[in-house]
């Protein structure tokens, strides 16, 4: 097959046709067949592979070779001449969908179908995606759709277990496809969802099963903060009767999380909201206002400053008074920092230092 021409192609497929099925279906033929298929290159070879499979195709998808060879045929034809295979599956999507090999074969006529199958085989999936999801490998198909996250698949999708949701919730393979659910519909379906599960006893129920919890844990992780907030207080009266077990631990423990968050970001709306409390207020009000709008520092007069103080002769002296407040602060300055860069400090009401003659002068900077 590999090294031959067309017309010797065409004679192998020709004479090997009548048996392609039971080549398919054994261990070393599968193989043999499989290149065959690589290397078909003509619309007749084509035809005469697919005339030879069309009729067996469920057969050899359930089969632990067979099903290789319908995947060769998705990889190596176009999708109109692979249709056969999608009208096979389709029609059969439960007994394809609930096997071993079948549900894989599924998975791949999803990935290689053009727009219009693609959209035929979710329509017949879904169809029947209640049985689907309740099965060990059926459920993987569903979820494989899930996993697209394209609304006009996964809605529908979801909307097919309505009314079964607490139910479904706590079966082994159906609460993965629940749980998948709520994580990829959007913000309506995912409320439509959780509706059922906090109506009547339900809740409790869920709780309390060891496979419906995780459901209300997904639930309470992917839903918009108001439905959160409705599942956690309708869990609170419930939580004391099941805290000592291990998924109610879980579940404690995600209610306190969402305490401590709406905690934090109550103060955090409350800090930056401009209020003011009486402590700071009284603390404000002993800051002079022209020092809480800018900081200023002291220099002595005539130092490059840009500030000229008035001269001896008009009785003022050159010397600036440094407080003895802010000396205090200057010897805690840092290390690498100009002791004149600290913040000056208003003074305490103090009597004047006597200089003598001389007078008190400050130079704001």
């Amino acid at each position: 097959m590999e090294f031959s021409n067309d017309e010797q192609r065409t004679a192998l497929i020709d004479f090997a046709s009548p048996q392609l099925v039971k080549i398919a279906l054994n261990q070393h033929g599968t193989r043999a067949l499989q290149k065959m298929i690589e290397f078909i290159s003509t619309p007749q070879q084509t035809q005469t592979v697919i005339a030879a499979l069309q009729r067996d195709v469920v057969e050899l998808v359930q089969d632990l070779n067979g099903n290789h060879v319908i995947q060769k045929c998705l990889n190596r034809l176009s999708p109109e001449d692979a249709e056969f295979i999608y009208e096979a599956v389709g029609g059969n999507c439960v007994v394809v969908g609930t096997h071993r090999h079948g549900c894989c074969v599924l998975q791949r006529c999803i990935d290689h179908a053009s727009g219009q199958q693609k959209a035929r085989l979710i329509s017949q999936i879904t169809s029947n995606s209640f049985t689907l999801i309740q099965d060990p490998f059926g459920n993987y198909v569903v979820q494989y759709i899930l996993d697209l996250a394209e609304p006009q698949f996964t809605n529908p999708l979801c909307q097919t277990f309505g009314g079964n949701i607490p139910q479904l919730s706590k079966q082994k393979f159906s609460s993965n496809v629940i749980e998948k659910c709520l994580r990829t519909a959007d913000n309506y379906m995912k409320r439509q969802m959780i509706d059922e599960i906090l109506r009547g006893s339900e809740l409790e129920k869920m709780l309390r099963d060891s496979f419906a919890n995780y459901v209300v844990q997904t639930a309470m992780d992917f839903c918009d903060a108001e439905t959160r907030n409705r599942i956690v207080e309708a869990v609170r009266p419930i939580l004391p009767s099941i805290r000592q077990t291990p998924h109610g631990r879980r579940i404690a423990g995600k209610i306190m999380a969402a305490d401590t968050t709406a905690s934090r970001s109550s103060n955090s709306s409350t800090a930056t909201s401009g209020h003011v409390t009486p402590n700071e207020m009284e603390h404000s009000a002993q800051i002079p206002k022209t020092l809480l709008q800018k900081p200023f520092m002291y220099q002595q007069s005539g130092q490059s400053s840009g500030i000229h103080s008035p001269t001896s002769s008009s009785g003022y002296s050159s010397q600036t008074y440094v407080p003895h407040s802010s000396q205090s602060s200057v010897s805690n300055t840092p290390s690498g920092h100009s002791e004149s860069s600290s913040v000056y400090s208003a003074p305490s009401s103090q009597p004047p230092v006597n200089l003598g003659s001389q007078s008190q002068l400050f130079t704001y900077i």
